[in-house]
């Protein structure tokens, strides 16, 4: 069997889409606390190594296989892949592309949990819910006969509805279980004392945000079958961003707050996301106008949870419910007809509403199953084993705790300069800045 182009450029774009979620370890990993950050980071090197063995067992059969009920697919119609090696091995190239889909999805919920969940729990959690939630979910927006797309029951009552690269199956999912597991933790001790929450490392940050943008360009145009496809998606994921980023930092300074490298980090997140769903069916101009709109809103957006009272410590909701949301509705706003099935068209285009009350009926079902299914796994969870480490742990710091670890070793480097006569006044105050304080203690 010879590799086709497509092939070549699938692997490829299955590469970087695995490459984004070590970058989002580093964009948590840098927006969390000093003491909370390998814990952080070490969530989203977990679920590469679990979802990949979920999605290989039986997870690729659930999100693609045989039909049961339009609402998942059969578990065992390929279970460990053997049917595909033996019939179609070159197909594996398609079924590794989706499983880092599933791996980044579960990975974006944990931003939500940071400083707070048990890594035992955070184990359990991750197997169950890419199998209950993500590969149902995908079988019905993506499946052979799935609810929502043709021969699917409400794709065939009501039309069946678009999302190119996961804008429901991705990033509402991910906010919408984000959402539910910080209600079910609860807040953090310090949630009402923003000072303590401003990133503790930007350029590692900044350095997770341009992974995650690199990796979007695989993430968005894998799937693409010809160049003008490729083209068009390569050239929306790069101008939805950047229209993020801009409108993100305008929106800080009309609510007069300095531009700032979060700003425009968040930014760049918020017009990918939004993007996602919509990136092969509507022109530049419009890609333009759904990631200013991203990130403006957005920028809002993610000040709701002091309002509302819902300890979102990364702001997932925020970002990926908020602007996969708005990604998926812009489709039936400026959707192009030519671009998606030759007939519906968005309302801003002339289209009348059917690909309108499509995209909204994905957005309900999505909704209702995310939030419903994943309280009853995070709830189960938490009741069964607790979710939640105690809070003279939470003050400790969880990477203590939980890993016996650090991201800096602070009191190492310092001592080897401390003469036998102790510390003199400098170093003392510099080991006082640099060491890791529980909440609420220490320098601001």
């Amino acid at each position: 069997m010879e590799l086709g182009a497509l092939d070549v450029w699938l692997i490829v774009a299955g590469a970087l889409v695995l490459l984004m979620t070590p970058g989002l370890a580093f964009f948590y990993g840098g927006l969390t606390q000093a003491k909370a950050s390998v814990n952080m980071m070490m969530m989203s090197f977990s679920a590469m190594g679990l979802v990949a063995i979920v999605w290989a067992l039986w997870g690729a059969s659930v999100a693609e296989g045989d039909s049961i009920g339009g609402v998942f697919g059969d578990p065992l119609t390929d279970f460990g892949l053997y049917r595909t090696l033996v019939e179609d091995p070159g197909a594996l190239i398609g079924i590794g592309f989706g499983a880092t889909f599933a791996v980044i999805t579960v990975a974006l919920i944990s931003g939500a949990v940071a400083d707070r969940a048990k890594f035992s729990a955070w184990m359990v959690f991750v197997p169950v819910w890419v199998t209950l939630v993500y590969c149902p979910l995908a079988f019905m927006v993506w499946g052979d006969g799935g609810l929502l797309v043709e021969g699917g029951a409400i794709g065939d009552a009501l039309g069946e509805a678009v999302d190119y690269a996961g804008g429901l199956v991705v990033h509402m999912c991910a906010g919408l279980a984000a959402l539910v597991l910080a209600l079910i933790l609860g807040k953090r001790g310090t949630f009402d004392r923003r000072e303590l929450h401003r990133p503790h490392n930007t350029p590692f940050v900044l350095l997770g945000c341009s992974l995650l943008w690199f990796g979007w360009f695989g993430f968005n145009t894998g799937a693409a079958e010809e160049a003008g496809e490729a083209g068009l998606i390569w050239v929306n994921t790069l101008l939805a961003p950047a229209a993020g980023l801009v409108a993100w930092l305008l929106t800080q300074r009309l609510r007069g707050v300095r531009p700032n490298a979060l700003g425009a980090a968040s930014g760049i997140v918020a017009g990918l996301v939004a993007i996602t769903p919509a990136c092969a069916f509507v022109d530049p101009v419009s890609a333009i106008v759904i990631g200013g709109v991203a990130g403006a809103v957005c920028c809002l957006a993610v000040e709701l949870k002091y309002r509302l009272g819902f300890d979102d410590t990364l702001d997932v909701v925020g970002l990926h419910f908020v602007a996969g949301l708005w990604g998926t509705l812009a489709i039936g706003l400026v959707g192009r007809a030519e671009l998606i099935d030759g007939e519906r068209s968005g309302l801003l285009l002339g289209g009348g509403t059917e690909l309108m009350v499509a995209q909204l009926v994905a957005c309900a079902v999505t909704l209702g199953f995310t939030v419903v299914m994943t309280l009853v796994i995070g709830a189960a969870i938490h009741a069964a084993i607790g979710f939640r480490i105690p809070p003279e742990e939470e003050a400790r710091g969880i990477d203590a705790a939980q890993h016996d670890e650090s991201a800096y070793v602070f009191d190492d480097l310092l001592s080897a300069a401390v003469p036998r006569g102790g510390d003199s006044d400098e170093q003392a105050r510099a080991r006082t800045e640099l060491t890791p304080h529980p909440a609420g203690t220490g320098p601001a």
